[in-house]
């Protein structure tokens, strides 16, 4: 590959290319809804690729390539310069590209520029497998449609042969000469010149084709649009300045990764994308608990999120889809899967009582009793879910079972196929209660007994509730605790109702949760902070002890940021400070070795192995829930804790934060539909309001 994956985005839409700005390898392209309407974008000089100079973001919907001239035919070294500059809008992409001639003679050159569509669904891409035959996958024979040459050599057409009904449209501000996919300008530059092109790329989901006028006027529109919502975002963001740099770059880089991740939900808002370049789509589990993490930058995101999820749950039995109702949806797509296959994709266990636990968090940082009286029959069907399908055989825990030929095998976080494992490293057959999940019904049950009574006066539905939270506690913690390696919660039940006996980070959910019984507490922080678990940059998802540990396999022993974002939570909930804050120092710094933008996962080596963390080859950058960890690190940092009866943002954090917090000064945390100003001087948190 010709450097590293480099992506620009605005909501669904987004280009991956190369460090020169060229779309060349298979990961790569233009994609708009699910599907890849440009699958090559090469600019070349005489048939060689223009040595790269310099490439950076502007902001996360638009980017800058620069590069100098290959040495051909009578270019000497450097005489040329080749920038593009490349913007991204919601339905559309375009490209600047300038050529200026630096030497003291003109020159004569020759540019092509290849362009190719194949229309491979965004599953095919991910693969890196464009086959023929299945629906995911490319056409047959993506090609220009006649006649190829339009308005003089400046427009290329390309529609996709399956009879999908997808067309992209290339449009030329010069004309060239036009052979297929490729266009040839025969230049002559004369000195100190610049030679000027723009290239607007238009997909379309129903293979109508625009006008030229039409797309330069919606081109200068969209740019503004996006320019404004961006500033729009910052202006509603908390400013947080320290002297912990580290955490203040964190911390800024999660507002721009939050705010190129949002996707527009008609008549609804803006809700956060899972990640980039696979997941730019709903995901219940990823978007409910991203909103949890930010819900110090205002209640927008996690509302819109309720209310589009709430719209999407399912409302009757369909075994393709392992949609069953009162189940919140698991992924929404489109393009060719979503066609052949499913656009609503049920099979997540946990985004259901996640869906209650953000309910009732928005409403303890808001007292919108609007918002729960609104959204109260949906929370209802989510709890007879729980209890009439989650619970598949009435053992009182929620389990998951495939019913899709196409569905995940694992329906709970770690949801790769070979994640549920026993302590030698065979695989768990399902169905499988997940500990994790056990702990979200049990913490949601809760929850929603509160508002039951503060909200809607329901007495009886509350003790109901809060009843079988308390049988739940009691349940689990007979059938799930382990007292081998000094004591701790399996990771799961298996089919036969055997515990799932390897140790892993689930565990910290549990904290989070609330359902680990008092005299559990010691063991569990011991096991997460532990050196089977603690690799000195974060928790592993799976112990070096286990069968099934490996430090590169992404749910059996790597670092996950959001995981460890939630255990802390847990830790901080419970009172163990030192470990809490352990967490966030190691994950802010970590952050620094990835230019402060955590990715999706990380390795699990050891930090007295590795001076740095290291990379995991395929993690999503920027994704949801590792941009939304810094934002929920700061809080528990600072101890930031609404408080629903009297309607403040109060303090609740360790008697004495440590030094290397240094200060922390964060200006305009929305809480009750009022601003909040929250300093960390001294080691001592003082919040006032606005």
């Amino acid at each position: 590959m010709n450097g590293a994956p480099f992506t620009v985005l605005e909501g669904s839409t987004f280009c991956v290319s190369d460090e020169c700005g060229d779309i060349c390898q298979p990961d790569q392209g233009f994609f708009f809804q699910d599907t890849r309407y440009l699958s090559r974008f090469v600019v070349t000089i005489f048939g060689m690729k223009p040595p790269q100079l310099s490439s950076g973001r502007m902001d996360y919907y638009s980017a800058a390539f620069w590069s100098r001239n290959p040495v051909a035919k009578d270019l000497a070294h450097d005489e040329l310069s080749v920038s593009r500059h490349r913007f991204i809008g919601r339905t559309a992409m375009q490209e600047q590209i300038n050529v200026e001639n630096h030497a003291r003679r003109s020159v004569e050159l020759r540019l092509e520029i290849a362009f190719e569509a194949d229309f491979a669904d965004i599953f095919a891409v991910k693969e890196y497998d464009l086959a023929l035959g299945d629906p995911t996958h490319a056409s047959p024979l993506p090609v220009p449609v006649g006649p190829v040459v339009l308005c003089g050599g400046r427009e290329l057409d390309f529609v996709d042969a399956s009879g999908y009904p997808g067309r992209t449209q290339v449009l030329l501000s010069a004309a060239g000469n036009v052979d297929g996919g490729t266009v040839t300008y025969g230049l002559e530059i004369a000195p100190q010149e610049r030679w000027h092109l723009c290239v607007d790329v238009l997909p379309s989901t129903t293979g109508e084709r625009l006008e030229a006028e039409f797309a330069e006027r919606e081109f200068g529109e969209e740019l503004q649009r996006v320019r404004d919502s961006y500033t729009a975002w910052n202006l509603r963001i908390p400013e947080a300045r320290a002297s912990w740099d580290s955490l203040e770059d964190a911390f800024a880089r999660s507002v721009s990764d939050l705010a190129s991740l949002r996707m527009s939900v008609d008549g609804l808002g803006q809700l956060p994308a899972a990640g980039v370049p696979w997941f730019m789509a709903i995901f219940g589990r990823d978007t409910l608990i991203t909103s949890l993490q930010t819900l110090l930058f205002g209640p927008e995101l996690a509302a819109t999120a309720l209310r589009a999820l709430a719209s999407l749950q399912a409302s009757e039995v369909r075994p393709e889809i392992d949609a069953e109702p009162g189940k919140i949806v698991h992924e929404v797509r489109y393009g060719k899967a979503a066609r052949a296959w499913f656009g609503r994709y049920y099979g997540s266990l946990d985004a259901t009582p996640l869906y209650l636990v953000l309910l009732s968090e928005v409403w303890r940082w808001t007292d919108d009793v609007d918002l729960v009286t609104e959204l109260r029959d949906p929370a209802m069907r989510c709890l007879e879910w729980i209890d009439d399908y989650g619970d598949r055989d009435g053992d009182g825990f929620v389990e998951f079972l495939r019913q899709s030929d196409h569905g995940l095998i694992t329906q709970s976080w770690k949801d790769s196929w070979n994640s549920q494992l026993f302590a030698d490293g065979t695989i768990a057959e399902p169905p499988i209660a997940p500990c994790e999940v056990q702990g979200y019904v049990y913490d949601a049950k809760l929850r929603i007994a509160e508002l039951a009574r503060a909200v809607w006066r329901d007495r009886q539905l509350a003790e109901r509730l809060e009843s079988e939270a308390a049988t739940l506690k009691d349940g689990f913690d007979e059938a799930f605790w382990c007292e081998d390696r000094g004591g701790y919660f399996a990771l799961g039940l298996d089919r036969d109702k055997r515990p799932i006996d390897s140790l892993c980070s689930n565990i910290g959910h549990l904290l989070w949760s609330g359902i680990v019984k008092p005299e559990r507490l010691d063991a569990i922080v011991d096991q997460l902070m532990g050196e089977a678990l603690w690799s000195g940059w974060g928790v592993r998802t799976m112990s070096s002890t286990d069968g099934g540990h490996n430090p590169l396999m992404y749910h059996n022993g790597t670092v996950w940021p959001h995981d460890n974002a939630l255990i802390a939570w847990g830790l901080a909930k419970n009172g163990y400070w030192p470990e809490a804050h352990r967490i966030i120092r190691r994950m802010v710094e970590a952050s620094g070795h990835f230019g402060s933008q955590l990715p999706e996962v990380f390795a699990g080596f050891l930090r007295s192995e590795t001076p740095f963390p290291v990379r995991y080859p395929t993690a999503s950058i920027p994704q949801a829930w590792a941009a939304g960890t810094p934002v929920l690190l700061l809080r528990l940092l600072l101890g930031l804790e609404p408080d629903p009866v009297s309607h403040t943002l109060k303090v609740v954090c360790a008697p004495e934060i440590p030094t290397w917090a240094g200060s922390i000064d964060l200006r305009g945390v929305m809480a009750f539909g009022r601003s909040w100003d929250v300093q960390l001087q001294n080691g001592q948190v003082h919040v006032e309001e606005r």
